[in-house]
């Protein structure tokens, strides 16, 4: 079983989309998938909910449990695919790793994904985290 947390800012937008995105995009039991935060920010807040409707829109299950959580050093350890949602968040967790989980450390596309906080398109978000997920799946199975 392959472990993946995807990791944004806050761990109300981008990261959690992507978990519950990729969770439908994989199905069953061969990967394990969650998300995180570089900051405390959020710590224990809801997913936003722009987030949450964008996911009910597009037939998804954005599970109510989910609350913020902020990466720790036991998660760079346990994930086997950390994926940083855009620049900053993989050189966070570049800083957070001191090179000893850098080979597990990934920009989740190209150009990573834009922070719906601050540009209020969670459609565009979803738009390209779902393609995203779709290349990931592809390239982890």
């Amino acid at each position: 079983m392959k472990k993946v947390v995807f990791v944004c800012l806050g761990n109300i937008c981008r990261s959690p989309m992507a978990e519950f995105v990729m969770k439908d995009t994989v199905g069953g039991d061969e990967f394990h998938i969650e998300s995180r935060a570089t900051s405390g920010w959020e710590h224990g807040n809801p997913v936003h909910s722009g987030t949450q409707t964008v996911l009910r829109k597009n037939g998804h299950v954005c599970d109510p449990q989910k609350h913020s959580q902020q990466i720790t050093s036991d998660d760079l350890e346990f994930f086997d695919v950390v994926i940083g949602m855009d620049e900053q968040n993989v050189r966070d967790l570049q800083g957070m790793s001191q090179g000893q989980y850098d080979h597990k450390i990934y920009l989740f596309g190209e150009t990573g994904v834009p922070d719906p906080w601050y540009t209020g398109d969670f459609d565009e978000t979803y738009r390209l985290v779902r393609q995203g997920c779709q290349e990931w799946y592809e390239r982890l199975k």
